[in-house]
């Protein structure tokens, strides 16, 4: 089997022209970027809107594990399947962040034949959406330090300014830091920090405005810091809203690529969903609903953050109703939640399926809750014996739903075509989705409902400072904003080495910050990081440009 850029090298693809006619797009409406990408006109989604809706297929995930799970290449997959069998379909995904490019995970354009294309454009600098939504963030917190230096004439309180800088690439130096050092001509010292750009505010407001109007006036409503009395400061008020969303005016334009198999595949904006909300943008999402029968879109990791916050979140704020769900799971990686480890994957282990597939049993049930029919999609492996298929199988069975086996990986599109037919099925049924609390629960409330409720943890636990911070917002009129959790994605609690399906134990917040113009408040636990680390062997050792100019070593 070659390898992805191989595969995604070999193949012929079509100009993007001709992609956006049979998605139904208007030439005027394209404006390319190159020969086989390009960005979407504002007043084509504002034409469409008019239109029913298409159906909302989400494809969501068991834990991930470093075996692997494929869930961006199912979800690829299932849209190409979705096409071949007559259902006109678009995909709907996250742009790929270079932190895990360059970092452990690699790209997230799919694998094998269930791709999007040009895989190293994508992967790689794209559209320039993530530099421009840097540059936004940036430049706000260059405007409160440069308040600050010529007079504070909103009172900040340099102790208590919240908003921290962004880079795109995974840097532990860069998370704690101390600024302004070097004398009074570089400002008042004081400490601050980098996330990673895929866990700014202003990335998440992207992804959840209507259009270029909320866009601005959600910026407007950053809170950045607070007064020496306590009162909050915008970016509104230090008149930034404004330049933010002159630099963010291309970036809202969702872009436009294509599978290997040439159907249209919509890649637009990328929140992590283990330290932000994990959701591809509302405007690409919509702009699909409007010119197709289904969207095919993702969330990230497991359905214990990415799923929760599609629904949570993006379809609360949005209007959004999913109609059906797809679980992905691997044997490989229910092994592993086995007890088995990585280097001892090959060998069949039917009881080490059935250990582990109380991991997949978690998330049926818990996508349930939502109201959401669900399927699982299992990504065969090679190494997959029918045994260990047909206990996956059997467990799905046992709780009330079908898992199929997929192919896509090696087959594309036909490999999926099962699942298509099931997917098919279930959003016929009239979606009975409704979010997992309701807008008027305290804001504390709506942490530990998720962590008993999803995670399955005897509670949520904070000190009383959090508790005090978040009574405070609640105050300021934010109590009926939803939360976003950051934790680990690797399982139900916040130890990483908790596979399964743990019970019983507590979910500390050791913070929450307030992205009042994103539209939710995070609650961060346990150790999980805003700014990840690179690996012993980070990925960006093995990438290279060969003799011939070309790209060697994505994956």
């Amino acid at each position: 089997m070659p390898s992805d850029i191989e595969i995604s090298r070999a193949a012929t693809l079509k100009p993007i022209l001709q992609i956006a006619e049979r998605a139904g797009i208007p030439a005027a409406a394209v404006e390319p970027y190159g020969h086989y990408k390009a960005k979407l006109d504002l007043a084509l989604l504002e034409a469409e809107a008019g239109k029913a809706p298409g159906k909302l297929i989400l494809v969501t995930a068991i834990n991930p594990t470093p075996a692997g799970e494929g869930k961006t290449t199912t979800s690829v997959g299932l849209a190409d399947a979705l096409n071949r069998i007559g259902k006109r379909t678009m995909l709907a995904l996250r742009e790929p962040s270079l932190g895990p490019c360059f970092g452990t995970k690699g790209g997230a354009t799919g694998g094998g034949y269930a791709q999007v294309v040009p895989m190293e454009d994508i992967n790689l600098h794209f559209t320039g959406d993530f530099h421009a939504i840097t540059s936004a963030h940036n430049l706000l917190a260059a405007m409160i330090d440069n308040h600050v230096y010529w007079g504070n004439a909103l009172d900040l309180d340099v102790r208590r300014i919240v908003w921290r800088r962004v880079l795109d690439i995974n840097d532990r130096a860069l998370r704690d830091i101390a600024q302004g050092l070097g004398g009074r001509a570089n400002g008042f010292p004081r400490e601050s920090g980098f996330d990673i750009t895929v866990a700014s505010e202003v990335m998440a407001i992207l992804c959840l405005a209507e259009d270029l109007e909320d866009l601005e006036a959600r910026l407007g409503r950053i809170v950045v810091g607070y007064t020496r009395s306590g009162g909050p400061v915008t970016a509104r008020e230090l008149k930034a809203d404004g330049a933010m969303a002159v630099l963010l005016a291309q970036a809202i334009k969702p872009n436009l690529v294509q599978t290997l198999e040439g159907n249209p595949a919509l890649v637009h904006g990328g929140p992590f969903a283990n330290i932000a909300h994990g959701c591809n943008s509302v405007r690409a999402t919509r702009a699909g609903l409007a010119l197709a029968d289904y969207v095919v879109t993702e969330a990230g990791f497991g359905a214990d953050l990415g799923a929760e916050k599609f629904f949570d979140i993006k379809c609360r704020q949005a209007g959004l109703k999913p109609a059906a769900a797809v679980i992905v799971a691997t044997v490989r990686a229910l092994k592993m939640n086995g007890g088995v480890a990585k280097n001892a994957l090959a060998p069949a282990d039917v009881e080490a399926v059935k250990r582990g597939g109380v991991n997949l049993v978690r998330h049926i049930e818990n996508v349930r809750q939502f109201g959401v029919p669900a399927v699982v999609a299992i990504n065969r492996f090679p190494t997959d014996s029918d045994e260990e298929i047909a206990a996956v199988q059997a467990i799905a069975a046992a709780h009330g739903s079908q898992a199929l086996v997929c192919t896509h990986w090696a087959e594309g599109g036909a490999g999926a075509v099962d699942l298509a037919e099931r997917v098919v099925q279930l959003a016929e049924t009239p979606s009975q989705f409704a979010p997992l609390y309701d807008d008027a629960l305290p804001l504390f409330e709506k942490i530990n409902t998720i962590a008993t409720r999803i995670y399955r943890a005897e509670c949520a636990i904070a000190d009383p400072a959090v508790r005090t911070q978040l009574a405070a917002w609640e105050e300021q009129g934010h109590g009926a904003l939803p939360v976003c959790i950051a934790k680990t994605q690797y399982g139900f609690s916040t130890d990483p080495a908790a596979l399964g399906a743990p019970t019983g134990h507590v979910i500390p917040v050791r913070e929450v910050r307030l992205s009042a113009g994103a539209g939710f408040v995070v609650a961060i636990c346990g150790e999980i990081m805003t700014m990840p680390g690179l690996p012993q062997v980070p990925a960006a050792e093995r990438i290279h440009i060969n003799p011939e100019g070309r790209i060697e070593g994505l994956f």
